[in-house]
């Protein structure tokens, strides 16, 4: 290996390191500054639809994380008539104000969805 290939190794080497540095660094952060009252906040005024079968779920219940016992989640699968009832067709589904929004949200866009 000559050492025109060398340097250009190393240099592939450290911009990588820096762009991932930077992803890392300015990735927008799921709870930044987000409280356990705004995870009330938030909970008390949506209704979660989701299935036990569904990938889109467990990302989003990911996303609460600790604070997924505070949401009213309801499981299409174990709950279908509720489901049924609500009018859901794809999960996950939130309900915000009386209105139906589908999909994966994180923290932040909940908190500005539910005026929290």
């Amino acid at each position: 290996m000559n050492k025109k290939n060398s340097n250009l190794i190393i240099w592939t080497i450290i911009v990588v390191i820096i762009l991932i540095v930077a992803i890392i660094e300015f990735w927008p952060s799921n709870s930044a500054n987000v409280d356990e009252a705004t995870m009330r906040c938030i909970a008390q005024n949506s209704k979660l639809y989701v299935s036990k079968t569904c990938p889109h779920c467990a990302q989003q219940k990911q996303i609460l994380g600790d604070y997924l016992n505070l949401f009213n989640t309801v499981d299409c699968v174990d709950n279908r008539q509720a489901c049924i009832d609500a009018e859901i067709e794809y999960v996950p589904t939130w309900e915000i104000n009386g209105e139906k929004t589908t999909g994966v949200f994180e923290i932040l866009e909940l908190k500005e969805m539910t005026g929290c």
